[in-house]
C-alpha cells in the first residue's frame, strides 16, 4: 500500500517584493490555515509523510515549514526535498516524479500548485470517498489536502485511475466538520 498526500500551498499575497510569482509569500490567512492543517495532520500518524517533495516557490516552502512545525515529534518528520520542477508541473510530469521513487517511501507528500496538483488528483482517483470526490471536482483549494491510497507495492505501479480518495481536507472543511 502507498499513500499520496497532495497539499496545495496556503493562501498568498497578491504580489511579491521582487515582482516574481515564485516569490509571493503567504498571507496572514495562509499562515493560519497552514498551521491549522498541520495540527490536524499531526493528530493522525497514518498521515505523516515518509518523504515530502516541495516546490521551490516561496509560498510552498513557507506552507511546509508551518505545517512541519505543528508536529511535536521531530522524528515523525520524514526527509524533505525542494524540487524546482514542481513549480508549474502538469499532471503527467508529477506522476513521472512519483513513479521514480520506487519502494523506499510508503507515504509521500507533494507540496505544490494548481492547476497541476488539482489535475493530478482528478486523474489519479478511480474511486473512494464520494463526498470528497464531488468537492474536489471543482477545485483543490489553497491549503487543500487530498489523501489518495494505491494498492501497490511500488510507486512505479501508480497510474491514472488507480487511486482511492481517502479524504479531502481543507481549513474550510475542517471548520464545517
Amino acid at each position: 500500500m502507498r499513500r499520496l498526500l497532495l497539499l496545495r500551498h496556503a493562501k498568498t499575497e497578491r504580489d511579491s517584493p521582487s515582482g516574481s510569482d515564485r516569490d509571493r509569500p503567504l498571507a496572514a490567512r495562509g499562515r493560519n490555515d497552514a498551521a491549522e492543517l498541520g495540527l490536524w495532520l499531526a493528530g493522525d500518524p497514518s498521515l505523516r509523510p515518509d518523504l515530502v517533495l516541495i516546490s521551490t516557490a516561496v509560498r510552498a516552502r513557507e506552507t511546509w515549514d508551518i505545517v512541519r512545525q505543528q508536529f511535536s515529534d521531530v522524528t515523525a518528520q520524514g526527509p524533505a526535498e525542494h524540487l524546482p520542477e514542481l513549480y508549474g508541473a502538469e499532471a503527467v510530469q508529477l506522476l513521472a516524479i512519483i513513479r521514480s521513487l520506487g519502494t523506499d517511501h510508503e507515504r509521500l507528500m507533494i507540496v505544490g500548485h494548481n492547476p497541476g496538483l488539482h489535475e493530478l488528483a482528478l486523474r489519479l482517483i478511480g474511486g473512494g470517498d464520494a463526498k470528497g470526490r464531488a468537492a474536489l471536482a471543482d477545485n483543490l483549494p489553497t491549503s487543500g489536502l487530498a489523501v489518495i491510497d494505491f494498492a501497490v507495492e511500488n510507486w512505479e505501479c501508480a497510474a491514472f485511475g488507480s487511486g482511492q480518495l481517502k479524504r479531502l481536507v481543507s481549513p474550510k472543511l475542517l471548520k464545517q466538520a
